[in-house]
């Protein structure tokens, strides 16, 4: 029986490993987005850490040094927090372009698959109509061989 060898095997094999490639950049950059955002949640917690201060301070002695210490402080991590948005922007955009790769590497695999499927198909369809011809051809010879002993 003939062995099926699809000839474009070797782009095959390649668009999985782009695919896996891009796979992995994907989980990276969605690393790397997680991370920013838990900074994002740090910061905001500090802030509702320096806010609680105020507050307390607020109920007991008033310490103006601390009060300004504390506004300061909440200041500076909001103009942090602004710019840790710009960041998580950034790294979801990043984000975003490796779920695009991902997608393009994942279509141009599946085409390559369904170019082997069919190719295979046709190799089936192709060994059938050579075994047809062989038993076409064993019975024509059977059936003249007999017509031939009996004349």
């Amino acid at each position: 029986m003939a062995k099926f060898i699809y000839r474009m095997e070797n782009i095959l094999n390649l668009q999985t490993k782009l695919e896996d490639e891009a796979k992995i950049q994907l989980t990276m950059a969605n690393n790397i987005l997680r991370n920013e955002q838990q900074k994002l949640k740090r910061i905001n917690k500090d802030i509702e850490t320096y806010e609680d201060e105020i507050r307390g301070y607020s109920m007991s002695v008033l310490d103006v040094q601390e009060l300004k210490r504390c506004n300061d402080a909440i200041a500076v991590k909001k103009m942090e927090a602004e710019e840790q948005k710009k960041t998580i922007e950034r790294a979801q955009k990043n984000a975003d372009k490796a779920m695009h790769k991902v997608r393009e590497a994942m279509l141009k695999r599946k085409t390559q698959e369904i170019l082997k499927e069919k190719a295979f198909e046709e190799f089936k369809r192709e060994v059938n109509e050579e075994e047809k011809k062989e038993i076409d051809q064993v019975v024509s010879y059977q059936y003249n061989g007999k017509i031939e002993e009996g004349d």
